[in-house]
C-alpha cells in the first residue's frame, strides 16, 4: 500500500478513487491533483512507480490541507463561532442543524433518537376519560 498524508491508500483501485480515501480529497480534487502531477487517473495504484507516488505525496503536502490539519481547522472554526456567540455557534452548541433546516419534523440524524416527553399524547380529540 502507498502511504500518502498518513493514510494507506488501497493498491487495487484506480488512482483517482484511491486518493479519495484521504480526508479532504473528493472526486474533483483527486482528478485535479493527478492532472497536476501528470498521472493518468485510470492507473492502478499498484502500477504507480515510486517516483510518481513521491510526486503525489509532495503535491498534496505542499498545496492542500488534508487529514489532521483540515480537521483541526474545521474544529477551530466551530469553536470560534461558539465563542463569539453567533447564531450558528449556538446551533452547534445545542447540536442542532445550523443551516436553516426545519426541526419540527426530520433532523433526526442531528438531534438523535426520539425522547419521550410526558403529557404529549391524546391531544387532538380529548374524548377519552
Amino acid at each position: 500500500m502507498a502511504r500518502i498524508a498518513g493514510v494507506d491508500i488501497p493498491r487495487d483501485k484506480h488512482a483517482w478513487v484511491s486518493l479519495q480515501y484521504i480526508y479532504g480529497i473528493g472526486p474533483t480534487l483527486s482528478r485535479k491533483i493527478l492532472a497536476q502531477t501528470k498521472i493518468s487517473p485510470d492507473t492502478k495504484v499498484s502500477d504507480l512507480t515510486e517516483e510518481e507516488v513521491n510526486r503525489l505525496r509532495e503535491t498534496i503536502d505542499k498545496q492542500y490541507k488534508v487529514e489532521g490539519e483540515l480537521r483541526r481547522e474545521t474544529n477551530l472554526n466551530i469553536k470560534r463561532l461558539i465563542e463569539i456567540g453567533s447564531y450558528r455557534g449556538s446551533r452547534h452548541r445545542r447540536n442542532l442543524p445550523s443551516r436553516g433546516q426545519r426541526t419540527r419534523t426530520n433532523a433526526r440524524a442531528r438531534r438523535g433518537e426520539r425522547k419521550t416527553v410526558a403529557g404529549r399524547g391524546q391531544r387532538r380529540g380529548m374524548a377519552k376519560k
